[in-house]
């Protein structure tokens, strides 16, 4: 659905829209409640697709972290008064495909966990500014109690992007570096051999020119000393 403007080119709100800090904070609060839950889903299959032993330990731990969170954000909805609902996350729907389509993209092994890492760490740099957002309206609208858990919340996506961090630069990174210099050492000896396969060719093409030529010498000598006598 294309979005409605003013004549004046500003955007027009939805008749839902919020007109209040405490509306902005609760709508917040629906998006990263459906965030959190897509996680629940999505992290299995990117652990699943992962090659090093510590990528899988850290990402699943990390999928009984986001369980542990739905029900934290949950308790605020409750401290709000609030039933739990779900609002579709435009932003971590937009970032679990862009995951899925590394997967597609990558060979398994090194590369493949360096993209999942990075494909991660952006959800948890989503993750971060939503979390710490909210902390701030829940302090500035005095729901202390709320604050609390977001900020919490917020502490354990700043440890899981820490972790991811550490497991990419202890080993995967360079790994996967390795494997792009051994792909570039593996086309320059086909390149020489290909060179060498040419040259053995050229070889073998010249040999019968060559021994063509030493059969037509004695012929054109003998016609040379028969041309000399009849003169």
């Amino acid at each position: 659905m294309a979005t409605q403007k003013t004549k004046n080119g500003q955007v027009a709100p939805k008749s839902e829209a919020a007109d209040d800090l405490r509306s902005l904070f609760e709508d917040g609060l629906k998006d990263i409640y459906w965030a959190e839950k897509a996680l629940t889903k999505a992290l299995p299959k990117m652990a699943k697709n992962a090659t090093s032993e510590e990528l899988v330990a850290a990402i699943n731990e990390h999928l009984d972290v986001t369980k542990m969170q739905i029900q934290k954000v949950e308790q605020v909805f409750e401290i709000l008064g609030k039933k739990a609902q779900a609002k579709k996350c435009d932003a971590m729907e937009g970032l679990i495909k862009e995951g899925e389509g590394i997967l597609e993209e990558t060979k398994p092994g090194p590369v493949r966990d360096a993209g999942i890492i990075g494909a991660c760490q952006k959800v948890e740099h989503y993750e971060i500014a939503t979390y710490g957002t909210l902390a701030s309206f829940a302090t500035l609208l005095g729901e202390d109690e709320a604050y609390a858990i977001l900020e919490e919340i917020l502490n354990e996506e700043k440890e899981a992007d820490q972790i991811l961090s550490t497991v990419a630069e202890s080993a995967i990174n360079q790994e996967a570096l390795q494997g792009d210099e051994d792909d570039e050492d593996e086309d320059d000896e086909e390149e020489e051999d290909d060179e060498e396969e040419e040259d053995d060719e050229d070889e073998v093409a010249t040999k019968p020119k060559k021994a063509a030529a030493k059969k037509a010498a004695p012929k054109k000598a003998a016609a040379k000393k028969t041309a000399t006598k009849r003169k």
